[in-house]
């Protein structure tokens, strides 16, 4: 994770300390109607999975989804000086593994991709001091791309073809900015996403297979922002 953090914060200190005078040009303090923030942030994103069998060769067993650690952006453009609207950007690998019993002792059954942007509505508490906190709600909608059989499971039950179906769902948001400078702030930001998806798991020797997976991951950020 500390690569990760790393790599995020280092392309936003590179482009403040390259226009140190743009940053301390700019005299005022916090948020504005108008403004455009940018964020680089570090993530980690737990799932808080359940599902239901894996019906119909396995209806009594469950699916364990890996968290995941990886960049992501944001842009927040401030409709006031206390409401802003934020999209995000990130992309994520997990991996599926049965929980108990035959596809517990396969181990790994399946990779993802996913893909979910977020668009949140928050609301800044504090928008002219040094340290502001926020809450968000809105909307998600996931993709799932790039779905791989791991070479266990077709070891067990030969080539297989995995799909899972896309997701709409809510997200809710807190955090803080905290300034560094008159520009550049720390961001500290967790969220809570509603996600589920259908899976469907074709394979040559039990045919085709189904689970419902409610992955709801949460999603914590640390990084450094940039007023624009």
């Amino acid at each position: 994770m500390n690569r990760v953090l790393g790599a995020t914060l280092a392309p936003a200190l590179a482009l403040v300390l390259a226009t140190p005078a743009a940053a301390q040009s700019d005299a005022r303090v916090g948020l504005a109607r108008g403004d455009v923030l940018l964020r680089l942030r570090g993530i980690l994103v737990a799932p808080n999975e359940r599902s239901s069998g894996i019906a119909p060769a396995f209806p009594s067993e469950r699916v364990k989804v890996g968290d995941a650690v990886m960049p992501e952006v944001d842009l927040t453009w401030m409709a006031s000086d206390h409401i802003g609207v934020e999209l995000i950007a990130s992309t994520t690998k997990h991996t599926a593994a049965g929980r108990t019993g035959t596809t517990g002792s396969i181990g790994d059954l399946a990779s993802t991709w996913v893909l979910p942007p977020t668009a949140t509505v928050q609301y800044h508490l504090n928008p002219r001091g040094h340290v502001r906190p926020y809450v968000g709600g809105g909307i998600n909608y996931t993709v799932f791309w790039n779905e791989k059989a791991s070479k266990g499971l077709e070891a067990a039950v030969g080539r297989t073809r995995v799909h899972m179906s896309d997701s709409v769902g809510w997200a809710a948001q807190a955090g803080v900015d905290i300034d560094l400078n008159r520009r550049l702030f720390l961001n500290l930001d967790a969220k809570y996403i509603d996600m589920d998806t259908n899976v469907r798991l074709t394979t040559t020797a039990i045919g085709t297979q189904r689970t419902r997976l409610h992955l709801d991951p949460f999603v914590f950020g640390v990084g450094v922002g940039l007023r624009l």
